[in-house]
Parts: structure tokens; sequence; C-alpha cells
């Protein structure tokens, strides 16, 4: 049965379209035969600054190669120093200075725009690739039942935050992490994140569905979305603990290089010196994954009709 969206009762219902898309549209000699090219089926949207031109290169040109729509998220506001890439007419470009993959998230990857997407890669920059083929990549999460997902990160190259994301050499896909000394323990008795149910916000990668669920969850306001991926299995589509899941076949290196908070100052001065603002980031950071654990906490205790599946589970701590 046809649910009307709201705001369309004036209009007779075939006419009604409901979600659209990120693919370009010719501005002439429109035909059938042209309209019948195969859509692309996942979408990668990575925020990005000129600096990182090497990575991000690598990393949208085999995307493309498996007909992934992409995105770029332009958080030093520069777009017009990308026109020297083959790709560059191929790809969307949306440019806010200083902003995060996050508040460009909120503002353009709406359910209803990206719902002929069946996966959504949500990337930082810093990554390499060489050893992560997107469509093999996918065919896992389809095998597997991975609503939210990330690519391992390669332990003996990669800046590893988390222990959960290291690699296993071992395994084609691990959903939990073992830790038996020290604090945040974690063994098989363990039950909510970080020990399992878990992904980093780095390289993350959403089903339809579950992005669906993710996009209400983001704050307009706390753009870094600290706090965030304590919350991801509840938009698992089912038990987090069978639908979130670290790849291991299919790895990439993380680089940690600095992106945001590092400013360049303008091009006249004949020595342009460096404006570091990482830590005050990080701080803002912090500040903002109390106000999300706040409001998380009070809509908890407000909501009136919602049932919280993990309620009865330990609440571990690892960060």
């Amino acid at each position: 049965m046809f649910a009307r969206p709201h705001g369309s009762e004036a209009l007779p219902e075939g006419i009604v379209v409901q979600t659209s898309n990120l693919e370009m549209r010719p501005l002439w000699d429109f035909s059938p035969a042209k309209d019948t090219l195969k859509p692309s089926l996942s979408l990668l949207a990575i925020a990005v600054g000129v600096k990182q031109k090497d990575i991000v290169n690598s990393i949208v040109d085999k995307f493309l190669s498996y007909d992934f729509a992409v995105m770029l998220f332009h958080y030093d506001g520069v777009v017009d120093e990308w026109s020297d890439m083959k790709w560059n007419d191929r790809v969307i470009h949306v440019a806010a200075k200083n902003q995060t993959k996050w508040w460009f998230a909120k503002r353009f990857l709406h359910p209803d725009i990206v719902a002929e997407y069946d996966y959504v890669f949500l990337w930082d920059e810093d990554i390499d690739i060489e050893n992560f083929h997107p469509q093999r990549y996918i065919s896992i999460l389809k095998s597997e039942g991975l609503e939210i997902s990330q690519p391992a990160l390669d332990p003996d190259k990669s800046v590893v935050h988390h222990p959960i994301t290291a690699r296993n050499k071992h395994a084609g896909v691990h959903r939990r992490f073992y830790k038996f000394k020290g604090s945040g323990r974690c063994d098989e008795n363990s039950l909510s994140p970080p020990c399992l149910g878990w992904v980093e916000m780095m390289a993350p990668v959403f089903s339809k569905a579950a992005w669906r669920c993710v996009w209400y969850m983001i704050q307009n306001d706390l753009i870094h979305a600290w706090g965030l991926d304590r919350q991801l299995g509840y938009c698992a589509q089912g038990d987090r603990a069978k639908n979130v899941g670290v790849v291991d076949s299919e790895y990439i290196v993380h680089l940690g290089r600095p992106t945001l908070g590092v400013l360049q100052n303008s091009k006249e001065l004949s020595v342009s010196p460096i404006v570091d603002n990482r830590p005050a980031v990080r701080r803002q950071s912090y500040v903002e994954m109390q106000v999300f654990q706040q409001r998380w906490t009070d809509a908890v205790k407000n909501s009136k009709c919602w049932i919280d599946l993990y309620k009865n589970y330990s609440q571990q701590t690892n960060r």
C-alpha cells in the first residue's frame, strides 16, 4: 500500500518520487538507451584535504573501477586544485571549511538520498588500500550478514587506537576482541562494546538499513561524533554480536596523517607557518562525547515506548 510522504498529498500517487541518488545526469542527449546504464550499487563518501591528494587519488581510482558512486567532502574548502585528477568530473564535490565528515554526512547523506546504494562507506582519507578490494569486501559482508563493519588494520604498518580493529591474520572476519589483563578486560562473557559490536569511526561501512538508523543518531551540533561508536550496535538490524564485525581478509593501513586542525596560513607569505589546532580539536571531541553520552542517558530515561535491547549488559569503558 502506498504511504504518502508528508507534503505530497496534493499530487497524484504516480508522480511522487520518495528517494534520490548521487548519479549525474546528462545535460542533453537524453535517450532511453543511455538511461539504462547500470547504476552504482554502493557509495564511497570520504573527507579530503588537498594535502592528502596522493592517497585520495589511489582510493578514489580503485573505488571508481568497481562502479562506486563517490562523494568528496572538502574540509579545507579547496576544490579547484583537484581538477587535474582524471576522475575529477566523475565524483561529487562538497566543500565547507573546517567541517568533519560527520557534519557533511548529516547534511548531505540523508537516507532518502542514498537509499539506492546497498552500502555506504564513510571513510577518512589517511588510508592505504593496497590490500583492499571493494567488491570482495561487499561479498564478505553479504555472506557474513554484517550490517556495520570496517576493514581490519594492518597492525605492523598502521596507527592502531583500538585493539579490536587490528587484523587477525588467521581469520576472515572477527566480531569480538579478547583482553585478559589490565583495565577494560574482554573475555568470552563480555557482551558490550568495545569488546564486541563495535567498529572505529575512521573507516566504517554501513548497509542502507543500518545507515538510515545511524543517520538519525548523528547530532547536528556534535560534529566529531565521539561516543557514537558505542551505540552503533543499536542500528545493527538485529544482534550486534553477529551483525557488527571487522573484516580481516580485506584490510587497510591507517597512516595516521594529521588532517583536521592543521592549517597552513596564506600563500602570500614567503614562509607560511603551520597552525596546529589538533589539541583544541581533541578537547572539543571529548566535550562532545560527554554531551552525547548525557543526551543518550536522558533519551533512554525519557523514552516511554522504547525498549533497550542491551539494558542488562554491563557497559565496559576502554577509552
